[in-house]
């Protein structure tokens, strides 16, 4: 080890920490606001620790053996855990540079998601960061959607992992599918997360007048989706026929091209409060969640 990694972010940018791994964040002149991941869903800041932390529970005397320095050298060191301190202008990056004489890390930490090449599509558009453009991020693969108002992120699912979403720009209507059958559907707008267990069905709706965009996020190294549509297309259409009794004209038409953001010419989604197709009745299924009668008292 011994080396380190030191680089500017912007808005559509990110970094990778790898685990145990020492790091810091500054603000800079205009400070900045960021979303933080991690792919355990247990994680707890109280499982880790800062240097502040380790320096106010270490003897003096073991400060000074390890440093080579006079005790006095940590009289001042902070009692309790210093976490967001104001550190002033750091300047220039060229400024905080530092050479390590063992070289430079083999793989960039940080990540321009925001300049990743679009899969453009007629209702939107889908950027992909995971290993294959991120070697450094061995653990989690992230989407960046956008869904153009009456356009839909096709029904799909995934095969490899959970998807976590957060919801940073418009409203939308998400309905997940799953074996029984179930379904529930929710609606979001920015600011909220989403969730579907892997292997699911899912699709995204914009239900508004603005663009959606939110972030599909998964705990595996490489981002993989199977498309009802691709489905259809690649299996012989007498199989298809024989489940769904479904035209020739119709199943011929079905796109076998990855297309993940659809909206096709006089058939974009109408408004949320005119889709039917958004209620759906299962057998034994409720889908409405009862709470049983309060039994509060006053006393709590």
């Amino acid at each position: 080890m011994g080396r380190n990694f030191i680089a500017d972010c912007k808005v559509g940018e990110g970094w990778i920490f790898p685990a145990n791994i020492p790091h810091s964040i500054q603000g800079l002149e205009e400070g900045c606001e960021f979303l933080m991941l991690f792919d355990k869903g247990s994680y707890s800041e109280d499982d880790t620790f800062s240097i502040s932390e380790l320096f106010s529970h270490l003897p003096k005397d073991v400060l000074s053996a390890n440093f080579g320095c006079d005790e006095s050298e940590f009289d001042n060191i902070p009692e309790k855990e210093v976490y967001i301190v104001d550190g002033g202008d750091p300047g220039p990056i060229e400024s905080q540079t530092i050479e390590s004489p063992y070289g430079f890390v083999p793989s960039t930490y940080k990540h321009e998601l925001i300049n990743v090449k679009p899969i453009v599509c007629d209702g939107g558009s889908i950027k992909i960061l995971d290993h294959r453009n991120f070697p450094a991020c061995t653990s989690t693969t992230v989407a960046l959607v956008e869904i153009e108002p009456g356009a839909m992120r096709e029904i799909h699912w995934h095969s490899n992992a959970d998807e976590l979403q957060y919801y940073i720009q418009g409203e939308a209507r998400m309905t997940v599918f799953k074996e029984g059958p179930k379904a529930r559907t929710f609606n979001y707008r920015a600011g909220d997360v989403g969730y579907v267990p892997v292997g699911n069905f899912h699709y995204v709706q914009n239900t508004g007048t603005e663009k959606v965009v939110f972030l599909e996020i998964f705990k595996s190294n490489h981002f993989a989706d199977i498309s009802l549509a691709q489905w259809i297309a690649m299996t012989p259409n007498e199989v298809v026929k024989s489940a769904l009794n479904l035209s020739d004209e119709f199943l011929n038409n079905v796109k076998k091209e990855s297309n993940p953001i659809v909206k096709y010419k006089g058939f974009e989604m109408p408004p949320a409060n005119k889709t039917p197709q958004n209620i759906k009745y299962f057998k034994n299924f409720d889908y409405k969640i009862k709470h049983p009668p309060c039994k509060a008292t006053e006393s709590h």
